[in-house]
């Protein structure tokens, strides 16, 4: 894997997967909107290529890159944050694109498509562990629309002739998060003294640092298994008021606001833990960065930067 493409490079992933790119000299072409308030995430480096455009331009990517890659990392995905499950339809677009990138790939001589999928393909789950082959049940229009991606995408892909590989993504959290997640809005309300309210926090979670999920996202590029779905997290569950604990004592904040939202009535309790043997046993990855490692970088980014 010598050049790679790169959508969805301003986001955090996208960002932490250019980075391990580069550290490992691989060359990026990143797609940038032109007049994107985010361009000023990407790093200043000799091997990092952007490409003005968006996803509209997928079609025109030849011309636009004027070269060939290895591996296509598709990363963007249309109406994202707290609304993404307002519009079925405006979720639906994204099937379109990531077929799209599917053909781009292939027009750009990329051997190998790498898409980015989601827990929320799943739906709520109440197990000890989600493996890649667990049941699809998404109740979200953005978990159906992830979900129709992965298998028309993988059906596209065998159809032209090139390798493809879903990740299905779990709760990442570090610098550039949107400011809607859980983990960095309360963050940004603990640094700042302000209130903040949990849920009763007693079911199970888990949460994988960027930076490790750019390298995860990395070695499936180069060595994950054509054809394979696999799930992308720490593997590592455990209550959620222990996470919530962590990031108090990193921001210095009195743990407070615990049980304040009740439970949803009629509604399941969701537990998440991704199974990831798969993913470390096909490509060596391993977790390197725990939570209260990861927490505090992140707390320090927020008080430098004043947000996520």
């Amino acid at each position: 894997m010598k050049k790679v493409f790169v959508t969805g490079a301003t986001g955090m992933i996208g960002l932490a997967l250019i980075d391990e790119c580069l550290r490992q000299g691989v060359r990026v072409y990143a797609l940038v909107r032109e007049d994107s308030p985010r361009a000023g995430r990407l790093p200043d480096h000799d091997g990092l290529v952007r490409v003005n455009g968006s996803l509209d331009d997928l079609d025109n990517l030849p011309a636009l890159v004027g070269d060939t890659c290895d591996v296509f990392f598709h990363l963007a995905w249309g109406n994202t944050g707290a609304a993404r499950n307002a519009s079925t339809e405006r979720q639906a677009a994204n099937i379109s694109w990531t077929l799209k990138a599917v053909r781009a790939a292939a027009a750009l001589g990329c051997s190998r498509f790498v898409g980015a999928g989601s827990q929320a393909e799943y739906g709520p789950k109440d197990l000890p562990v989600i493996r890649p082959d667990t049941p699809a049940a998404p109740n979200t229009p953005y978990g159906a629309a992830k979900l129709s991606a992965c298998l028309l995408s993988h059906m596209l892909a065998d159809e032209i002739g090139i390798e493809w590989i879903w990740p299905r993504i779990f709760s990442i959290y570090g610098p550039y998060d949107k400011p809607s997640t859980m983990i960095a809005s309360s963050v940004s309300k603990m640094l700042a003294g302000e209130g903040v309210h949990f849920s009763p926090a007693t079911h199970r979670w888990e949460y994988l640092y960027s930076r490790d999920a750019g390298k995860a996202m990395y070695l499936l590029g180069e060595k994950g298994v054509p054809g394979k779905i696999y799930c992308l997290g720490s593997g590592q569950s455990r209550p959620l008021i222990e996470f919530i604990e962590e990031m108090a004592e990193a921001c210095g904040a009195e743990l407070s606001g615990v049980g304040d939202i009740p439970y949803p009535k009629n509604r399941p309790v969701r537990n998440l833990c991704a199974d990831i043997s798969s993913l470390c046993e096909d490509t060596g990855f391993q977790v390197e960065t725990d939570f209260s490692e990861g927490i505090r970088e992140t707390a320090e980014f927020i008080r430098r930067h004043g947000k996520a």
